[in-house]
Formats: structure tokens, C-alpha cells, sequence
């Protein structure tokens, strides 16, 4: 059984075609900044996304709300995550 990676339900094959139609249309000499550009504007989105996370925590914090309920759910989450690992890990060996 062969499992192909997808991302976002694309398979290679598209994503070979759609990087073509790009090269096509900007030119091989323009994707560099394109690409530049694209990071910098994630980066701002990232950093946007901090900054607002980071003033909702201080307003929290402020205003005596208790923001380790979120912690205490992402510890078992994780104590969850890694009791799964530990049974498919050996389930995923024996394949």
C-alpha cells in the first residue's frame, strides 16, 4: 500500500504544475523577491499575532482572571499525545 503525501488535498503532480504556471508568469528572476515578500508579510502576521496574544494575557492577568486553566488543558493534552505514542509506536513497529 502506497500512501501519497498531500498537502492541502494537492498532490505532487499539481503542485509541479502550479510552480510551472508561477515560473511562467512572474519569471525565474522575480520569484526570489516574491518569496521575500511573502516571508516578511507572515512574519508581521506572526509577530501581529503575538503582540495581541501577549496584551490579552497582560489585560488577564490585570484584571485577576486565572489563565492556568489553559495550561493546566495543554499539559494533559500532551500527557494524552504521548500516552497514544507510546501505544502506536509499537503497533507502528511491528508493520
Amino acid at each position: 500500500m502506497i500512501v501519497a503525501s498531500t498537502f492541502l488535498f494537492i498532490g505532487t503532480t499539481e503542485v509541479v504544475f502550479i510552480l510551472f504556471i508561477v515560473v511562467m508568469v512572474f519569471g525565474a528572476d522575480k520569484i526570489p523577491e516574491i518569496a521575500r515578500g511573502l516571508g516578511k508579510g507572515i512574519n508581521m502576521v506572526k509577530n501581529a499575532s503575538n503582540d495581541i496574544k501577549s496584551e490579552v494575557t497582560k489585560s488577564a492577568t490585570k484584571n485577576g482572571i486565572d489563565t492556568s486553566i489553559s495550561k493546566d488543558i495543554t499539559e494533559e493534552i500532551n500527557k494524552v499525545k504521548d500516552e497514544i505514542e507510546e501505544l502506536t509506536g509499537s503497533v507502528r513497529r511491528k508493520l
